[in-house]
């Protein structure tokens, strides 16, 4: 065994901008030839990994560092995820979630570690999923520029939640279990959904097009990713999770969710109702329960007004409702323009 040295490195790397703790703690251990845990337990931090460091850093843990680094504890901790709140924490992951091109590899922003951030500040460049897609191969750019205005929005939402500082209303979680609730029964893929297959090929993947597909919100607030997304990855996992979780191209439909029903709760939650089935409706009334009083008689207003309409439509040209089909998605329905709301 040895004592930890607490001389100052003759060479220790500037962070980078945004940088996070760890992996500004792996790049200088990686300068030694030193395995991170290694170098930490040479500094007398054997205890703590640089994971953890970058969670909570102690007094006498960020002294310890200063010493050796000659630079300051608040340096340390401008690092570090302490501002985070704690319900938002499952959102961060250990290194980069999405790559830019032009960043080096070795580096992990703080910034990339959250699910809602898809822009590269220091390159104005999209990102990428690690080793796959970008977003321009799912949607054209004229689609993508407009979808980019929700996708601010919601980022700056799930920004300010995840600091503690929103407080809007829904909530950042409550309008996640809207997105994610099922507004109509499972079903599988509809004509539209599936590839073109020759007869003998339909039979060889009869699994995949009869498997159940759960059908939620997030397809009717988000129908450009529903249009988009293949059919299997649809869905997304429940609340908080789904962003936890997601991959790149949910992450994104889902952060302009989140942008627009911040921005229009009772017109896109009104919408959702129109679209679902019984136990949809049943199911997304549960979910907005917790919402405040006045914005969901604001909600079932409206919905009442899209009603009204869609009987109106349906009496004058005896075009057949399909609220209780099986129809995954809109598009055979009637387009229905509302004004503002004006409270009802």
């Amino acid at each position: 065994m040895y004592a930890p040295s607490l001389t100052q490195l003759p060479v220790v790397p500037r962070p980078a901008r945004d940088e996070r703790l760890s992996s500004w703690l792996n790049r200088l251990a990686q300068l030694y030839a030193m395995p991170t845990n290694v170098f930490l337990a040479d500094c007398g931090l054997k205890r703590n990994g640089a994971a953890a460091l970058e969670w909570r850093l102690g007094e006498g843990e960020g002294a310890i560092l200063a010493s050796r680094t000659g630079m300051t504890v608040e340096a340390f901790r401008t690092m570090t995820f302490e501002k985070i709140a704690p319900q938002a924490r499952l959102m961060i992951a250990p290194g980069n979630r999405y790559v830019c091109p032009g960043c080096p590899a070795g580096i992990h922003p703080k910034r990339r570690a959250f699910p809602w951030n898809f822009w590269c500040r220091e390159h104005n460049l999209r990102l990428a999923a690690s080793g796959g897609r970008n977003l321009g191969e799912w949607f054209p750019e004229t689609v993508l520029a407009l979808l980019d205005f929700s996708a601010h929005d919601g980022a700056m939402r799930l920004a300010d939640w995840a600091h503690g500082r929103d407080e809007g209303v829904p909530s950042v979680p409550q309008l996640l279990d809207f997105l994610t609730t099922r507004h109509r029964k499972s079903s599988p893929p509809s004509l539209a959904e599936q590839p073109i297959l020759s007869l003998e090929a339909r039979r060889a993947n009869h699994d995949f097009l009869t498997r159940p597909v759960a059908r939620q919100a997030l397809l009717i607030v988000v129908p450009e990713y529903d249009r988009v997304a293949p059919v299997l990855a649809k869905p997304v996992r429940a609340g908080l999770l789904s962003l936890a979780q997601g991959s790149l191209l949910q992450n994104f439909a889902l952060t302009v969710g989140v942008g627009r029903m911040s921005t229009d709760p009772v017109g896109y939650a009104a919408m959702v109702l129109w679209a679902s089935d019984g136990e949809g409706e049943h199911r997304l009334r549960q979910a907005i329960r917790g919402w405040p009083l006045a914005l969901r008689r604001r909600i079932y207003g409206r919905f009442q007004r899209l009603n009204r309409i869609e009987a109106q439509a349906s009496h004058a040209t005896g075009w057949r409702s399909l609220t209780n089909s099986d129809s995954p998605s809109l598009t055979m329905r009637p387009v229905i323009s509302l004004g503002s709301d004006t409270g009802c």
